[in-house]
């Protein structure tokens, strides 16, 4: 019989809550987990990159583990952002990784049974002129290369003219394209790495993709390697939430479990979300077979449902206020414990659905409820957190006071916040956001009094913004008594 994964190493993409703070509160459900993870001030951030070298030591140091997780981005270039902006060579970042590769290869020599799950991002391209998370020239170029990496991949798949006038700078075009291929090239290194079996598995994640680009040919040129070899690695829509799924991978393990998945409009399930490459309904397969091995979906005598809120027509976006959905139906009663993945809006909560879930008071078969970025963030993360608070319930491992906190801390997270004080607050541009933030907290209270009367719990919040920006917003939920 196969040991049991309980000891845990995770290295995040950077520093955000989202990635760091929410791996530590999904594992807490579960008593029998314990999970290490590197200092967060030694990850990466918005303008920092990561103290590589005090990561590679702390992954040296480890004591014996299960599992490891292991976001490659990190290492290799400091960080997701820093992969897209660090000048480093090829040359200087293969010597990184060369590095790794000796420190997992002595941690399987002295452990044979350990697991090693890894992923590393194709570099993606963003169509808009903002450049926080790119490199400077964006400001002025970013729309141009997008519609330059659309095109080339576009007419080389359709063996058409490419007649799209390309003005870039040739010093620009000349950067991003060495850039571009740089990273590539690290994740072919990647496959031989892969081929010697320093990684059990591998993912390629897609962040912020589409039909047509340079990110979807590398992706697919990837994948031809993949499946030439018969490799255990994939290439898969999404980015914050895959190292979720490859921690659930690891603790599931074996474990069956039969999910019957409900949408909200089952007509629209082959749409395309907002930032995807795939419909709505093989967003959530591929989330379900990244973190389960051994998923059966049927609506016969389901162990879970998942309920997915997905769009009619086009999906929201909160960020940009545009097209926004509201729930306008009833919820199925489900006769099984639930997860609610909500991806009517992207970044952020359907508002009508939250307020039926509220309404209609907590239900111990709630396993977890998430609305957050896109929608294989969702998807991915309400699946690790529903999936892991089933199993610790089923096996007596479960810690309700973790659940709670994380359930009343995405409730304020992506509904309080992200769908309705965010935009109050950015209707006024004479501060900065930071300052607008600590002058406006009482903005959250009514939110806060729902979700107290909603959970039957007392707590007090601690809200900031780690990256100094609007996007991510960090909340720590002190418990209180119940109600």
């Amino acid at each position: 019989m196969k040991k049991s994964v309980s000891n845990i190493a995770f290295v995040p993409i950077d520093n955000r809550p989202i990635t760091y703070l929410l791996t530590n509160k999904i594992t807490d459900i579960n008593t029998s987990l314990k999970l290490f993870m590197p200092k967060r001030e030694d990850l990466g951030g918005l303008t920092s990159k990561s103290n590589i070298e005090a990561i590679l030591s702390w992954l040296k140091n480890l004591p014996s583990v299960d599992l490891i997780v292991l976001s490659l981005d990190t290492v290799a270039y400091g960080g997701l952002v820093s992969s897209r902006r660090c000048p480093e060579t090829y040359d200087e970042i293969k010597a990184r990784i060369l590095k790794l590769k000796e420190i997992l290869s002595l941690k399987k020599q002295q452990n044979p049974d350990l697991k090693i799950y890894a992923t590393s991002s194709v570099m993606r391209i963003s169509n808009n002129n903002i450049n926080e998370e790119e490199k400077e020239y964006w400001a002025n170029w970013g729309k141009r290369i997008y519609s330059y990496s659309y095109h080339q991949h576009k007419s080389r798949v359709l063996k058409e003219y490419n007649c799209v006038y390309n003005i870039i700078p040739n010093d620009i075009l000349e950067d991003y394209l060495d850039t571009r291929k740089r990273n590539f090239d690290i994740n072919k290194f990647y496959i031989e790495l892969l081929k010697e079996k320093i990684f059990d598995y591998l993912v390629f994640s897609k962040d912020d993709t589409g039909e047509f680009g340079l990110n979807v040919e590398e992706a697919s040129i990837l994948d031809e390697l993949i499946k030439k070899e018969n490799l255990p690695a994939i290439t898969k829509t999404g980015a914050d939430e895959i190292p979720l799924g490859l921690l659930l991978r690891g603790i599931l393990e074996d474990k069956k479990i039969k999910i019957n998945i409900v949408f909200s409009h089952v007509e629209s399930k082959n749409l395309i979300s907002r930032y995807e490459d795939i419909s709505v309904e093989n967003s959530v397969l591929s989330q379900i077979n990244l973190g389960v091995k051994n998923a059966q979906i049927t609506d016969i005598n389901p162990d879970i449902t998942l309920f997915v809120n997905n769009f009619q027509n086009v999906q929201g976006e909160l960020v940009f206020l545009d097209s926004i959905n509201e729930f306008k139906g009833k919820i199925p009663k489900f006769q099984t414990p639930y997860i609610i993945a909500d991806i009517s809006n992207a970044n952020g909560s359907d508002n009508g659905l939250v307020s039926q879930i509220l309404e209609s008071g907590f239900d111990d078969n709630l396993l977890a409820y998430c609305a957050y970025n896109t929608s294989a963030n969702t998807i991915g993360s309400a699946l690790a957190t529903g999936l892991i608070s089933y199993f610790a319930k089923k096996e007596g491992n479960f810690n309700e006071i973790a659940y709670k906190k994380l359930l009343i801390t995405r409730f304020l997270d992506d509904w309080g916040y992200q769908a309705n004080v965010r935009k109050i607050i950015q209707k006024r541009e004479d501060k900065n956001f930071v300052e607008e933030l600590a002058l406006n907290l009482e903005k959250f209270l009514p939110f806060e009094e729902k979700i107290k009367n909603f959970t039957k719990q007392d707590f007090n919040v601690k809200y900031s913004l780690p990256w100094k920006r609007s996007f991510e917003i960090e909340i720590e939920v002190d418990y209180g008594n119940k109600i």
